[in-house]
């Protein structure tokens, strides 16, 4: 199993191109938030803006229109009961990130069916949350895109059936080509299967263990994936920075929120990027 690091993550981080646009940083649809759960869009959403996405698009409940706009006002609405106005917006996207706070009802469940179906082959759609019991206890379309899973263990034990007692590497890896995913597994070292290749995280501290921890993380990759060279690069280093960020948090915090690490995002990738010092001059 190879090993995330503070050196590979400064490998993978890009560099700003001086003439470019929001166009080049890509562009991210987070679907999710019901009625009652509308934090944990905005929570990943937000992560997706501060990652340096170029243009973040936020399909969710009506009734989380006016919080969304009051706690990010750079990300765009979208009625997610809005059977053509979604399938329209998941069209032109890079990435699409499905599931924080979408719920297991009938509409979250259509919203999940017509995602799936509107999806492109040159598109990375990544599941999370009840998206991933949907995904698992639905009948779903197989979607065409490149496809990330990030379930925590239980959540894992749904996608596999696998108790935490038989969940080796190599076990898990033969499911995720089941699955035809990149998974990325949460757990206190949160490892990564991808293709061939194994990858254990090597940050990350007791303190992120609060809700909204894992809407953060796949907003993140959801704002770097198109961003970095390649899916894999964009996946592992916003798997090791989202922990970086907690690990540095931690020092000064007894619990570490998702908001105060999404605040550090921009920071920190400033931090690991070889033009520190530039003036864009």
């Amino acid at each position: 199993m190879d090993r995330i690091t503070k050196e590979k993550v400064r490998t993978f981080m890009p560099t700003r191109n001086p003439n470019s646009y929001k166009g080049s940083y890509g562009s991210v649809l987070l679907v999710g938030g019901n009625e009652n759960m509308g934090g944990a869009i905005i929570l990943a959403a937000s992560a997706a803006v501060y990652s340096g996405a170029g243009l973040v698009t936020v399909a969710t409940h009506p009734s989380n229109k006016s919080a969304l706009h009051a706690r990010l006002p750079e990300a765009m609405f979208v009625d997610m009961t809005d059977t053509n106005a979604l399938k329209q917006h998941v069209e032109p996207v890079d990435i699409i990130v499905l599931g924080p706070g979408l719920g297991r009802g009938e509409i979250s469940k259509n919203v999940l069916q017509t995602v799936y179906q509107s999806v492109s082959s040159h598109q990375t759609l990544l599941v999370d949350g009840d998206g991933i019991y949907l995904h698992v206890n639905e009948e779903v379309p197989e979607p065409s895109a490149t496809l990330i899973l990030t379930p925590h263990l239980g959540e894992w034990r749904t996608l596999t059936g696998l108790s935490p007692d038989d969940q080796y590497d190599n076990v898990n890896m033969d499911h995720a080509k089941k699955l035809n995913a990149i998974v990325v597994l949460k757990k206190s070292r949160t490892e990564i299967y991808c293709d061939e290749e194994t990858w254990e995280n090597t940050t990350g501290n007791p303190s992120m263990s609060t809700g909204g921890m894992g809407d953060a993380l796949a907003g993140m990759i959801g704002g770097f994936v198109p961003q970095f060279d390649t899916i894999k690069e964009g996946v592992l280093s916003a798997v090791y920075l989202h922990s970086y960020i907690a690990d540095d948090l931690s020092l000064t915090q007894y619990v570490t929120l998702p908001t105060k690490i999404i605040e550090q995002i921009p920071t920190v990738m400033k931090e690991f990027t070889k033009d520190q010092n530039r003036r864009w001059i």
